[in-house]
């Protein structure tokens, strides 16, 4: 079974114009969401789906130069981008990834592959409710689930965000989440804005082992809770709808 991650990602953000390319501890934020995904044992490859806006011109470049595969469709239609793809870059399974996210969790990552393979679900993920920190969401979904939406929904939300149609018809689809052992939804550790940078940057410069390559969810815990002034840093950004109360 061929596992692919596909990473959205465009230089075109409204809020933070260009961000994926804002560095944090030295490298900027595209290959930090790449390389943490290297770590994840059960993805056998990794998807940049850009946009064709000339804008991502860049992002195509960085990928070519990092030997990262990249594929350029529609800006709006996220859906239709992750559906050809998936088709580009044929698989049995998707891993759904944001490039907001510079703190995703390998262990994580693969643990919610794994369940969706082992109770052969249609989607697996960790926010159906939400109970890790926003940053450390991810889905995983099979191809013929990703198609079945593709020729299925015309919705303008569903095409922008991928995912809903899914969890607006539960009676579809097979969904199964993994929970953490602590509820932890209300930290924020995704990049919207530059407070979100600012808190990101404040986490790496507190980091005690600098030999480990990348900063894992028990070390920004340990770190936020010795520095509670960093969580505030960002605490009034406006939070995804999935991760509101």
């Amino acid at each position: 079974m061929k596992v692919n991650a596909i990473i959205q990602a465009r230089c075109g953000s409204t809020r933070l114009p260009g961000k994926i390319f804002m560095a944090i501890n030295g490298k900027p934020l595209l290959w930090h969401v790449v390389n943490r995904l290297k770590y994840a044992e059960l993805i056998d490859d990794i998807i940049v789906a850009t946009t064709t806006d000339s804008k991502d011109d860049a992002t195509e470049e960085w990928c070519n130069e990092n030997e990262i595969k990249c594929y350029r469709g529609s800006e709006d239609d996220v859906l239709n981008r992750f559906y050809n793809a998936a088709v580009a870059f044929p698989c049995d399974v998707i891993v759904r990834v944001t490039a907001d996210d510079p703190f995703k969790e390998p262990t994580i990552v693969d643990k919610i592959i794994k369940k969706l393979i082992d109770e052969n679900l249609d989607l697996s993920c960790n926010v159906f409710p939400p109970s890790f920190p926003e940053g450390l969401d991810c889905e995983v979904f099979t191809f013929n689930v990703l198609e079945t939406m593709e020729k299925t929904t015309n919705n303008p939300y569903d095409r922008e965000h991928v995912t809903p149609y899914i969890y607006n018809h539960p009676e579809k689809f097979k969904i199964g989440n993994l929970t953490s052992s602590r509820q932890l939804s209300n930290y924020r550790w995704t990049i919207d804005n530059k407070e979100d940078y600012e808190m990101v940057n404040a986490i790496y410069e507190k980091r005690r082992n600098e030999q480990e390559e990348i900063l894992l969810m028990e070390e920004i815990l340990e770190i936020l809770e010795e520095n509670p002034e960093i969580a505030s840093i960002n605490s009034d950004v406006k939070r995804s709808a999935m991760y509101q109360k």
